[in-house]
């Protein structure tokens, strides 16, 4: 066993997923099994695989955030010379060969706070919102602007930067490589797969509630690390309020004032082919980034059709801000 490096993974309910993800880092380092209120025996199966389990006290609003920051503290009681830490959720199956290269890549480059690789769908077929999944999660490899909740970062930048950001429903990880960027660490990413992802998505209102709460963490960072000059989570932003509310708001008015002065259907015209070349665009960058043409396709239309969902998650993000409410779970499991 590896004492050097150490696995935090984070679930509920995730049945015999849960499992294959405790099977594939068993014997490359402790192991911690966070739970958030299971009720389908998760916490014996992970105890029975020989993890650390700890249980989150349900009294207090779950998060990704707080489960992982919660394993981390009880990683770090049990073995406080642990220098790296595996994150993962318990849907996904780490691959065999993983831990062995992030290490070594972390060891090489001092200067990295985290590496992530390629995550894959089992069942990539199974629906096209898996397929989708896959395809979101191709990115090219090198120097990366965040990596997402499976990765394993330095434990010693980790506790530097403060862990995740509890209070954040979506978002946490690309919130914490800010914070890690600005202590002069950089995110990596190898071309090699990483885990197996069981996204188990097959209806449009899972895709929707998911979108829903990329548009959520978008608003989310823009407030906590955006500015009126720009960054990646203000265009973001920017674009879905564009994208999904604004241009569908100018079309849907534009097409009923057609009916009274028909040279308003050259403006619902026009909105079409800017819609048409967003999409366009979209597939470009699928292209070269080697996806086929149906996928590249595939991805670009659900682009388009993804940013009033987007828009909808920025807006709720704002009501939940401005009324001082506690942001609950966009779960589309």
């Amino acid at each position: 066993m590896n004492d050097r490096i150490g696995i935090v993974v984070i679930g509920r309910n995730e049945g015999e997923r849960l499992v294959r993800c405790l099977r594939s880092v068993t014997g490359h380092g402790p192991v911690v099994y966070v739970d958030s209120g299971s009720s389908d025996g998760s916490i014996a199966r992970a105890r029975g695989l020989g993890a650390e389990v700890v249980e989150l006290d349900l009294s207090k609003s779950f998060t990704a955030a707080r489960a992982r920051n919660a394993g981390f503290a009880r990683l770090r009681e049990l073995e406080p010379e642990v220098e790296f830490v595996q994150f993962v959720d318990g849907d996904c199956e780490v691959r065999e060969g993983w831990l062995e290269a992030a290490e070594l890549e972390l060891r090489a480059k001092p200067e990295l706070a985290a590496v992530c690789g390629r995550l894959r769908e089992r069942s990539r077929s199974a629906s096209v919102y898996n397929r989708l999944c896959d395809l979101e999660w191709h990115r090219p490899s090198g120097d990366a602007p965040h990596c997402g909740g499976i990765a394993m970062i330095r434990c010693s930048l980790f506790q530097q930067a403060g862990g995740f950001d509890e209070r954040l429903i979506a978002g946490e990880e690309p919130d914490l490589c800010i914070r890690l960027k600005s202590l002069g660490g950089s995110i990596w990413r190898l071309p090699q797969d990483m885990a197996c992802h069981d996204a188990g998505m097959t209806r449009l209102a899972q895709w929707w509630r998911r979108t829903r709460r990329s548009g959520w963490a978008f608003a989310a960072g823009a407030r906590l690390h955006g500015s009126l000059s720009g960054g990646p989570n203000v265009r973001s932003v920017l674009r879905a309020l564009a994208w999904g509310a604004a241009l569908p708001l100018l079309g849907t008015l534009t097409l009923l004032a057609s009916l009274i002065q028909p040279w308003f259907l050259g403006i619902v015209a026009a909105i079409v082919v800017l819609y048409l070349i967003m999409g366009a665009r979209a597939a470009a960058s699928r292209r070269r980034l080697g996806d086929d043409w149906a996928d590249s396709m595939l991805y670009a239309v659900f682009c388009v059709m993804g940013k009033p969902a987007e828009a909808a998650g920025v807006f709720e993000y704002w009501l939940q801000h401005l009324l001082r409410r506690d942001a609950k779970l966009i779960e589309y499991k």
